[in-house]
């Protein structure tokens, strides 16, 4: 009775708190108000030590049932911008930022949480894999601002929808590692594998089936196929025990390489369902912090936060884009926004429920860093947006740039 209780209001919650973010979403998207900070919020006040609204725990089987099938929804979703097409012509800085980046951030994170944390190796490597994953849609969606320059927004775009599926399997083996969920290493490599093995399969098959001439698709009905691709690849890894994440991840990818139309006929449909369960998700973690987690995490965790705002991540990204040719105000643009995104979340849920024996310790952290990242991250888009709108006129103004009268203003940056 409470598990269902539990349901009903969080339902009803997500529905008022979406209809107010609708409301004032023209609002948010010119000012520092955040969308996102107004679900993260909303799900504070309504959970469990403030208005007791939405009582959820974290082990409870709504938590982790939303949670699993979000993450697999925008891994999907996530895979499909990334085909391989895009990346060839496209990887250059986003390379970058993946191949040198993310691992120089990794290892800072991961020295901090050892010197701040007292964490042992394999725990701080742990939360520095967990918090490796970026999400430009947590800073109210900085990917799709013209204002900022062409390049960033593809570095930053690539980057995060790349950096998920690539964090996924270090979160899953440190896991196990630390005496997470009880697993061979030949069975955790049978299941990683075979998840990547159906997410390729099966769009495959799909893809091969839908040109054969006996069949016939209406655009309605078209437009509905990688959510059968995705229900049987769903289905086919709860069957087999294949790890879900990496084959949603996989699927999307393979789609969006061999069958770029099935990709743009879903693309609309596909990015709201996307945006929905994440600001669900958003919405059930803001539930999970009480005032007492928030208190129950030392200093050291907060400097940890902060640092792996105003360090890690700037720091890694100026190293790996050393001699790009970006303009610095680029190139710092690029390194500050790295928000701890929605993987993050759902990763972090994950080592909750791992039995690991400081899975409470880590999770409280990662959940101030998250928080940190969200508020931080949304609340400055807008004013660098302005910034570089302010610039580009400027230039426009004095000559420094020519811009046709027809042309879009966004595209004075060439891609890189």
């Amino acid at each position: 009775m409470r598990q269902t209780a539990g349901i009903e209001a969080l339902l009803l919650s997500f529905a008022l708190v979406l209809l107010a973010a609708i409301l004032i979403s023209g609002v948010a998207h010119r000012t520092v108000l955040s969308t996102t900070v107004l679900f993260l919020a909303a799900g504070f006040v309504l959970g469990s030590g403030m208005l007791d609204v939405i009582e959820l725990a974290p082990a409870d089987p709504v938590v982790t049932t939303i949670s699993s099938f979000a993450l697999f929804v925008v891994l999907f979703t996530d895979g499909q911008e990334v085909g391989l097409r895009e990346l060839r012509a496209a990887w250059k800085l986003p390379g970058r930022a993946l191949l040198l980046g993310m691992p120089i951030t990794f290892v800072i994170s991961t020295l901090l949480g050892v010197w701040l944390l007292d964490l042992s190796w394999l725990e701080a490597m742990l939360v520095a894999a967990v918090l490796a994953p970026t999400d430009p849609v947590f800073a109210s969606a900085i990917v799709g601002r013209g204002e900022i320059p062409f390049r960033v927004r593809n570095l930053l775009g690539v980057e995060s929808g790349l950096n998920d599926g690539l964090a996924l399997p270090v979160v899953l083996i440190l896991i196990s590692a630390i005496g997470g969920p009880d697993a061979e290493a030949w069975e955790l490599i049978v299941e990683l594998g075979s998840g990547i093995a159906i997410g390729i399969l099966v769009p495959l098959i799909v893809s091969w089936l839908v040109r054969l001439r006996v069949f016939s698709r209406t655009p309605l009905y078209a437009a509905l196929t990688p959510i059968a691709v995705m229900l049987i690849v769903l289905g086919v890894c709860l069957a087999t025990h294949a790890n879900l994440y990496l084959a949603a991840f996989s699927a999307g990818i393979t789609i969006a390489t061999v069958a770029p139309e099935m990709r743009d006929a879903f693309h609309e449909f596909g990015g709201q369902i996307s945006e929905l369960v994440k600001l669900l998700a958003v919405l059930m973690f803001g539930a999970l912090i009480s005032p007492q987690l928030l208190a129950d995490v030392p200093f050291a965790g907060y400097l940890y936060a902060i640092l792996l705002l105003v360090l890690a991540r700037p720091l890694a990204v100026e190293l790996s884009l050393l001699g790009s040719g970006l303009p610095w105000e680029e190139r710092a643009t690029a390194a500050w926004f790295g928000p701890k995104g929605f993987a993050s979340v759902l990763y972090g849920l994950l080592v909750l429920s791992s039995g690991a024996e400081n899975a409470d310790y880590m999770f409280h952290v990662i959940v101030v860093a998250i928080v940190l990242s969200i508020v931080a991250h949304s609340s400055t888009d807008v004013p660098i947006a302005a910034w570089f709108a302010r610039r580009e006129a400027e230039d426009v103004r004095t000559g420094r740039i020519q811009v046709p009268p027809s042309s879009d203003p966004s595209r004075a940056n060439p891609p890189s």
